[in-house]
């Protein structure tokens, strides 16, 4: 009798029940249906194409655009006891012949293979030979939102994918994304040829991470301050915008005693490698990176990610906070943002090559990230509601669901510092902007004699730090825009007018002084909790993470292919005594049981004694 979804799931995955919409895109595709699957990352996207794999007839084809990657992905197959192989330029020609013979035989449950080598007229004439001898499952197209021209991870070889349903019409095709707005979403349909597919849009929630923005105020120490109080030890990203700022940040870290190691685009691709794989197959790593690092990152024991600079869009942010906590277990997502980031990102756009619509569009998703940035309202709420999902209520976990923020009526500051804009000529920063409200007579001041303009000296009710919030939410609400020519000089734009004219009220949000935030942080326990209270149960945590260690290195791979951490954790609350009780801990499949369960049930006995 053939196996069912649900025995595959138990069987080979150890895991008991489908989560959400899972088994129904499962059954769809086993059943010969076209799909398009919109779910957050970590929320179990890859069982929707590998269970359907293994139910028809012959192999999956899973096209994705990272060759780096593709190891990983195979080797946690094939601990499961799944035939699963690559092929990419990384192999040698003798290591993808054997691979090719492998199809030929009908000998490999999945394929992970690159576009560009998808697109090859000797591999598609390959699978044709596959498919009259063995059969093809599915093809599998991850990440296909590299379709999107106006996405952030565009990839061009994404729009010949059409090929696969003109040359294998009865070939089911699931197409696989975290991160699309309705926009993105029409045009992997289009782009792909699956108007008729099936839809699949999972809740984009992540509940398990804690969104933060922190007002930057000496970003690095910052950064050094969270990571000290809340993440020792932990595995994390921090997100720069610059190489050179990679290079520096994680030279910094270094210097400070942490594991940290720079990834961006401009180094060479056997460093980026060896970089990227200590980052999968240790514990405890920090890197330190430009966007060019993350897509498809499977390492699902990532605790933070941190941003020192300002994300380019609310897609970008979602998919790059959206690695860490894939396994579900409470995650951290903090930002550190300043009126700098979004002169520079403005700039950015503005300078930039691309046609004017490209620009307005960039304009506009970075206009709603600034809006998320300077929300006073949940930010599980605000970020849902920009992928066109209501959130049903204040998550309880971010920070300004924690720490709520005040607002005030700050009309009559706008309309002073918009006045001093104007009568400054619209071509000055916010630093000589504020020395010239506060009254400060610096040696800028009096070469352009601007101690005797009307907004000299008026807003002395404010601080200097107060003064430079004003200016920042002014520029993010559009009523200030930077002048490209004078060198980030800040300028009145149309939405200034009716503030001015007093048409038009502004509320602002009222940022915390740092030592009243750190107090009211600390009077609050704001941390993440940690998976264990007691020292018996973090003795055993260290245990069980040492043996997975230990069998990882002998085999080569991650240590979370051999067990998740929420994997370990369940062990811990559960403390199985024999194999059966073993095999019933989420993530625990067959082969894994066969293979592993004696040493971790030995390490749950040895430490046992111990206690």
């Amino acid at each position: 009798m053939p196996a069912t979804a649900p025995q595959i799931l138990q069987d080979v995955f150890g895991y008991a029940a489908f989560r959400g919409e899972q088994q129904a895109i499962v059954e769809h595709v086993a059943a010969g249906g076209d799909a398009l699957v919109l779910m957050p990352t970590g929320g179990g996207k890859s069982l929707c194409y590998q269970i359907p794999a293994l139910l028809r007839r012959g192999a999956g084809i899973v096209v994705s655009p990272l060759i780096a990657l593709m190891q990983d992905q195979v080797d946690a197959l094939r601990q499961l006891g799944v035939q699963a192989a690559f092929l990419n330029s990384s192999l040698s020609a003798d290591a993808a012949r054997t691979v090719q013979q492998q199809m030929l035989q009908g000998k490999l449950d999945l394929l992970y293979v690159a576009p560009e080598r998808l697109l090859n007229a000797n591999f598609l004439n390959l699978l044709e030979r596959v498919q009259a001898e063995h059969g093809l499952a599915l093809f599998a197209i991850d990440e296909a939102h590299c379709v999107s021209q106006w996405g952030h991870d565009f990839r061009p070889e994404y729009r010949e994918l059409t090929i696969l349903h003109q040359r294998f019409p009865d070939v089911p095709r699931i197409a696989l994304t975290a991160t699309a707005d309705a926009p993105t979403r029409r045009e992997i349909m289009e782009r792909l040829g699956l108007e008729q597919a099936r839809q699949f849009v999972s809740s984009f929630d992540r509940p398990n991470i804690r969104y933060r923005v922190a007002q930057k105020n000496n970003a690095r120490q910052q950064l050094l301050a969270f990571l000290e109080s809340e993440h020792p030890n932990d595995a994390g990203i921090v997100y720069c915008l610059s190489r050179r700022k990679v290079e520096e940040t994680a030279a910094w870290l270094k210097e400070r005693g942490w594991d940290a190691l720079p990834y961006h685009a401009g180094m060479d691709a056997a460093t980026r490698t060896a970089h990227q794989q200590r980052f999968l197959r240790e514990e405890g790593v920090v890197m330190v990176a430009t966007v060019a690092f993350g897509m498809g990152i499977d390492k699902p024991n990532v605790r933070f990610v941190a941003h020192l600079d300002l994300p380019k869009s609310m897609e970008g942010y979602y998919q790059e906070t959206g690695r860490a906590g894939r396994d579900g277990l409470p995650t951290n997502a903090w930002l550190a943002y300043g009126l700098g980031d979004v002169v520079s990102m403005r700039q950015l756009i503005n300078s930039g090559e691309a046609p004017e619509e490209r620009k307005r569009v960039e304009r506009q998703k970075l206009d709603a990230l600034l809006g998320y940035c300077e929300s006073t309202t949940c930010r599980h709420q605000t970020l849902l509601r920009y992928f066109g999902e209501e959130h049903p209520g204040n998550c309880g976990e971010c920070d300004n669901c924690l720490e709520p923020v005040d607002t005030w009526d700050a009309t009559e500051s706008a309309q002073m510092a918009l006045s001093c804009v104007y009568r400054t000529g619209q071509r000055f920063g916010v630093g000589h902007l504020v020395d010239i409200l506060l009254g400060k007579t610096t040696a800028q001041v009096e070469k352009f004699r601007h101690q005797q303009l009307s907004t000299f000296a008026i807003g002395q009710a404010l601080t200097a730090t107060q003064w430079s919030s004003v200016f920042r939410q002014l520029v993010a609400g559009g009523f200030l825009e930077a002048d490209m020519e004078a060198y980030g000089g800040l300028k009145l734009s149309e939405a200034a007018r009716p503030v001015l004219r007093s048409e038009q009220a502004v509320w602002l949000r009222r940022d915390a002084e740092p030592a009243k935030r750190k107090a009211k942080r600390a009077e609050r326990g704001d941390k993440i909790p940690k998976p264990f209270s007691g020292t018996n149960e973090e003795r055993l945590w260290l245990a069980l993470k040492a043996k997975r260690m230990e069998l990882a290195r002998e085999q080569g791979v991650p240590p979370y292919v051999i067990f998740h951490d929420s994997t370990l954790l369940e062990i811990i609350n559960q403390r199985p005594a024999t194999l059966t009780e073993l095999g019933r801990i989420s993530g625990v499949g067959q082969a894994k049981l066969a293979r592993y369960g004696d040493a971790f049930l030995k390490v749950l006995e040895e430490t046992a004694k111990d206690v």
